[in-house]
């Protein structure tokens, strides 16, 4: 079973399986998220599920339902 991830701004859509990470999801898309400790300490790799809030990306795992994640810009990262 695979669901849709659409990440904005920029509308880019991929599968992804339930339980994969944002992080690693966003990066086979070819999308950078920058990335600070890896742990969500840090809040670096933050974004937004729409309809959730912000969450981690690097803990965040792909739920079973298609989701809208809208990416932050910030340029001191």
């Amino acid at each position: 079973m695979s669901v849709s991830v659409r990440f904005m701004p920029d509308d880019i859509i991929v599968e992804a399986k339930p339980g994969e990470s944002l992080l690693l999801v966003a990066r086979r898309a070819g999308i950078t998220i920058p990335t600070g400790c890896l742990m969500g300490s840090c809040h670096a790799c933050e974004v937004e599920i729409e309809g959730q809030g912000p969450v981690c990306s690097c803990l965040t795992s792909t739920p079973n339902r298609s989701i809208t994640v809208q990416l932050y810009s910030d340029p001191t990262w």
